[in-house]
């Protein structure tokens, strides 16, 4: 819990400079169906963290029991995720947005974690869903969380058309040698 209240802001002071461009970005892109639920339900997976963070007892609804050691193992998950997303947000600059439309001076971003993979932010995201649902043990969080993250999952087709669209044969070798969630393991 900790652990947000220091990525958190950092994530936020990163997402304010990102939007200092003044740049409108349209998000109908993303279709209806995402616009309509992929939002509503990441909010409803924070409200549940922060009710939990100021009062656990109005959570206990949806607690599950979980041993101690897995509850710090999510902890522990947690700090790993939170660097993650900060690497991964210093990695992107400006080029962050919270949809699937590049910027119109958008860079294709491959170092950093993206050296390795395709949406790191991503992978930090459901890291951070794993990591509160273990560290709360708390259903509610995990399945607001999930689902988010399977919505945004669904939603990266579109993005990475748009990369290609945009960056054309440079992004798609990128795609060819670097996995989309998970590196991409070479064999010889």
């Amino acid at each position: 819990m900790l652990g947000s209240l220091i990525v958190i802001p950092i994530a936020v002071s990163y997402r304010l400079r990102s939007q200092s461009t003044g740049e409108n970005l349209d998000r109908r892109q993303e279709g209806t169906f995402i616009l309509l639920t992929l939002r509503p339900l990441g909010i409803a997976g924070m409200l549940g963290f922060i009710a939990f963070i100021v009062n656990p007892r109005w959570m206990a609804w949806s607690s599950v029991p979980l041993p101690v050691w897995l509850r710090w193992g999510g902890v522990a998950m947690g700090g790993f995720a939170g660097g993650l997303l900060i690497w991964t947000l210093q990695s992107l600059g400006k080029n962050l947005t919270d949809t699937v439309v590049t910027r119109k001076e958008h860079n294709l971003v491959t170092r950093g974690p993206y050296r390795w993979v395709r949406h790191p932010f991503y992978d930090a995201l459901i890291l951070i869903v794993l990591a509160n649902s273990l560290a709360t043990a708390n259903w509610f969080i995990f399945l607001c969380g999930t689902l988010t993250f399977v919505l945004i999952v669904l939603r990266t087709r579109k993005e990475e058309e748009n990369l290609l669209f945009r960056f054309g044969d440079t992004y798609r070798e990128y795609r060819e040698r670097t996995g989309a969630f998970l590196p991409r393991i070479k064999v010889k």
